[in-house]
């Protein structure tokens, strides 16, 4: 019989649906990762420039030319993740089973984290303006609707979440815009002396890329992706995303550099871009997008269980393909899974921050299996040896 699967060519909507389903998670890494690296210090043009110079050159190099250009190539018929990546190279090397299970283990367990800690973030952004809001039922109810509308298909939640989305990204890229022209020296952290400063000179400096690190947050998503979207759609997006998050880094950057000498105090350098009379409907799009931020890591999830029953890593379940397009599926006993995994971290945490250690080391684990994985396919595909090892 033939499949009434389609093949993913670059078109609009391919580009709207990879905004609504992948670049949730890294794009709403501004709300918090300058906020983590000057955490309670002082702030200075060391740590600034540094952070920002690190933040570059990590999205350059890490996220950029590590999964959007090498990582997205090995595809397993037009399928991603890290069982897709494993199963083109367990007939060399059986031992790779290991980090394969390792790796998939931790991206399911990011998709349990990545919805409390996101949409919990955005609804304590709320505090600014109503400081008693309760969050831990509102996020419950937002996680349960989500969830519920994964029946439908990630197309239909694509095309309501892109345009969401499109609207998030230009907001980024319009607040950095106007607070780099407040301070345009800025624009030389793009140097990557600073970054060389900040981690050998700056007091703590090497440990403060635990916190550089979650600009990435969302990389994996990426590839787990990839047989939503096509790697075509995904290329040609990151380009939009990827500048709108340096623009507003570098906002954050010139308005931090303008408050030297100051400590946050719990001030978040994001929201401090916005004029006060823009402040409630940034805090809107804010909270929206870091719903949709979820998302990446639900449809993640579908893709690696489905790839996990075909290794024989997971037990036989129902599979359902809502659209008749490539790779969408979705798992109901998974839905259910993660869902029930989600309402239980956020009862237990009650607050984003006191899931950071948990979802930092998630991110981590997953980033190295996957890198352990492609390393190997990299050298069975002839690259160089000089190239294997800085890919690693």
């Amino acid at each position: 019989m033939e499949s009434k699967h389609q093949t993913h060519g670059l078109s609009t909507a391919g580009l709207l649906i990879a905004l609504g389903i992948i670049y949730g998670d890294i794009g709403t890494s501004p709300l918090y990762v300058m906020k983590t690296i000057i955490g309670e210090a002082a702030i200075n043009n060391q740590l600034v420039y540094g952070g920002i110079s690190c933040i570059l050159w990590t999205l350059t190099l890490q996220t950029t030319l590590k999964y959007v250009v090498l990582t997205l190539q090995a595809d397993n018929n037009g399928e991603g993740g890290i069982f897709s990546l494993y199963t083109l190279v367990r007939r060399r090397a059986r031992w790779l089973t290991i980090p394969a299970i390792i790796g998939g283990s931790a991206l399911l367990a990011d998709g349990i984290i990545t919805p409390p800690i996101s949409v919990s973030s955005a609804i304590e952004g709320l505090r600014i303006i109503y400081p008693d809001i309760p969050t831990v039922p509102i996020v419950i109810a937002i996680l349960t609707m989500l969830f519920l509308m994964q029946s439908f298909g990630t197309q239909i939640v694509g095309k309501a979440f892109g345009p969401v989305m499109m609207v998030w990204f230009s907001m980024l890229g319009v607040l950095g815009v106007v607070n780099i022209l407040l301070h345009p020296q800025i624009l030389q952290a793009a140097n990557p002396y600073y970054a060389y400063d900040f981690l050998v000179n700056y007091p703590g400096g090497f440990w403060l890329l635990g916190a550089v690190f979650l600009c990435t947050t969302g990389a994996e998503a990426l590839y787990s992706d990839l047989g939503h979207c096509g790697k075509e759609n995904i290329r040609v997006s990151w380009i939009f995303v990827k500048l709108c998050l340096l623009l507003n880094y570098f906002g954050q950057g010139a308005w931090l550099t303008l408050h030297q000498g100051q400590k946050l105090a719990g001030t978040n350098p994001f929201y401090s871009l916005m004029p006060s009379w823009f402040l409630l409907i940034g805090i809107g799009i804010a909270t929206i997008a870091a719903i949709i931020a979820s998302q990446a890591l639900i449809t993640g999830s579908f893709t690696l269980i489905s790839e996990a029953i075909r290794l024989n890593m997971w037990p036989k379940v129902r599979l359902r393909y809502p659209t008749n397009v490539k790779g969408q599926l979705f798992v109901p006993s998974i839905n259910k899974l993660l869902w029930l995994g989600c309402v239980s971290v956020m009862l237990y945490f009650q607050e984003s921050s006191n899931m950071e250690a948990a979802y930092g080391l998630a991110i981590t684990v997953t980033m190295l299996m996957t890198t352990i994985l492609l390393s190997y396919y990299l050298y069975l595909q002839r690259f160089s040896f000089i190239w294997v090892t800085l890919f690693l």
